[in-house]
């Protein structure tokens, strides 16, 4: 063969990724064929600084506007349930003898999932050195912060005098009385408390860098002014850099024990009980990987509605979405193992009160929420085993929501159903949520979705440092739309050849 035509085949062969298994076609080296890029529509770095802080720097949109409205009116609600609730007591929620916990605690342990993959997105994957996280970190960091809040509503409030929480902290007091640490509650308020602090560093440090950026563009003198406060007099200078390369890494890992030791401390309000169906070792794990299962699911959901409504499709790639459903896949499977064991170790016990507690699950009087649960976590992700519906925006977006819906009854299957039968048939309860308990939670929602529209108006909701990192500019290996590149690789191989 000619070198011409072996040169013109090599050629080819870069221009399709046409590489066989072995590195080799028709006797020629093919080049490895290129990533998937993680930024489309090749932009400059000029580009993707005016798209991502123009966002916070254009006018409110009518949408945005009524979205916030929405959201306002929601959150209202539930600040009225709240008052109601403190002024005349919990008694005006669901809850009775047999079943002291109800959605209040379900709810509680609901947000603190949902707050789990934030950190887990931007720590550990930072860590581990995924690039395609720089495009939704931003945003599941503020997630968290939001979800812990909301999660801090319902601990603080189930207690029935949240104005003496304070109680729960170790001061000195003119009492001469001390918390009762081996109270699981008490390890809830040290363990959400050090998460939301820890947390709340970890986005605010990543922030500062782009904080810079709007205060260098700022026009109006309050922007300008809060903007300055904010990004720490940043200056872009090398020494910056390394202080907050440093900072940054730092706090990355601190927050990934976190992710683990949260929500296992979470599970043990229920796991260092002596109740049938609570007392299993398998609660920390489950509790875990659940958490990280639901935590995405609700970042997707988010990201998705950010990427329609702020038009960054270039940016939130189908690649991003590819991934996050992969790890949905994954973790969903672990809290399917998870319901197997319980099933399995409540029949291997041979304990009598253990077995009717998980039969009781799925064949009594809340039936329908055992099986709605694995319906919606353990069949529902098994779709995306298929590569092009863990693409299809649409469809991701509504399993996302089956996703959550299942994780939330599998938190309120775990809490009633062990509940509503005691050991004496006198004791057996139906436990049915009131108006009060369904406003609150809801107004949660409206709350949540309040803090993510003003994140997403007067922050940048990427990451535009990061952004810019990951850019194939950026990274002397890539040669992602390198025409040039190809002809003098191609060029070597048929010259070695």
């Amino acid at each position: 063969m000619k070198a011409e035509e072996q040169l013109a085949e090599v050629g080819a062969n870069v221009h399709t990724n046409g590489a066989s298994k072995n590195g080799y076609a028709n006797g020629v080296m093919s080049v490895r064929p290129e990533r998937e890029p993680l930024v489309l529509g090749n932009p400059t770095i000029h580009d993707v600084t005016e798209k991502i802080a123009g966002i916070a720097e254009g006018k409110l949109t009518p949408k945005f506007m009524a979205a916030l409205l929405a959201s306002a009116l929601l959150a209202a609600a539930g600040v009225g349930a709240l008052i109601y609730t403190f002024a005349v007591g919990i008694g005006v929620w669901g809850l009775n003898n047999t079943i002291g916990w109800g959605w209040d605690i379900t709810n509680f342990v609901f947000w603190v999932g949902i707050g789990h993959a934030g950190t887990l997105i931007s720590a550990v994957l930072f860590l581990f050195r995924q690039k395609w996280r720089t495009a939704i970190n931003r945003s599941a960091e503020a997630m968290t912060i939001f979800a812990v809040i909301n999660a801090a509503i319902f601990v603080l409030t189930h207690t029935g005098r949240p104005w003496y929480d304070y109680w729960l902290l170790p001061y000195p007091n003119q009492m001469h009385m001390w918390v009762n640490f081996r109270s699981p509650l008490e390890w809830d308020v040290f363990a959400v408390s050090t998460y939301f602090t820890v947390s709340l560093m970890f986005w605010y440090s990543g922030l500062v860098p782009d904080l810079a950026t709007l205060r260098n563009r700022a026009k109006g003198k309050i922007a300008k002014a809060a903007y300055t406060i904010f990004s720490l007099g940043w200056t872009g200078s090398t020494r910056n850099w390394q202080h907050y390369e440093f900072a940054y890494m730092l706090l990355a890992g601190l927050s990934t024990p976190l992710v683990l030791s949260v929500h296992s401390i979470v599970s043990f309000d229920f796991a260092v009980s002596i109740l049938p169906g609570w007392h299993t070792t398998i609660f920390p794990p489950y509790f875990v990987a659940g958490a990280i299962f639901s935590g995405f699911a609700m970042v997707l959901t988010l990201m998705l509605v950010a990427r329609e409504i702020l038009d960054l499709q270039d940016y939130i790639t189908l690649k991003h979405i590819d991934n996050m459903n992969k790890i949905i896949l994954a973790t969903g499977m672990m809290v399917g193992y998870a319901y197997a064991m319980e099933m399995f170790i409540a029949w291997y016990s041979v304990n009598p009160y253990e077995r009717f507690v998980f039969l009781n699950r799925a064949t009594g009087d809340y039936a329908w929420s055992y099986w709605a649960m694995v319906t919606c976590n353990v069949i529902s992700p098994q779709f995306f085993w298929s590569g092009k519906l863990r693409r299809n925006v649409l469809f991701t977006f509504i399993l996302s929501i089956f996703v959550n819906i299942g994780m939330w009854f599998e938190r309120f299957t775990i809490i009633s159903t062990s509940l509503h039968h005691g050991y004496l048939p006198s004791s057996w309860h139906y436990y049915s949520p009131t108006w009060v308990e369904i406003t609150i939670f809801l107004g949660t929602f409206g709350l949540f979705l309040v803090l993510f529209l003003l994140f997403c108006k007067y922050l940048p909701i990427i990451a535009i440092s990061e952004i810019k990192g990951i850019m194939p500019g950026s990274q002397p290996s890539h040669h992602h739309h390198d025409d040039d590149d190809h002809h003098h690789e191609a060029v070597s191989a048929a010259g070695h050849h």
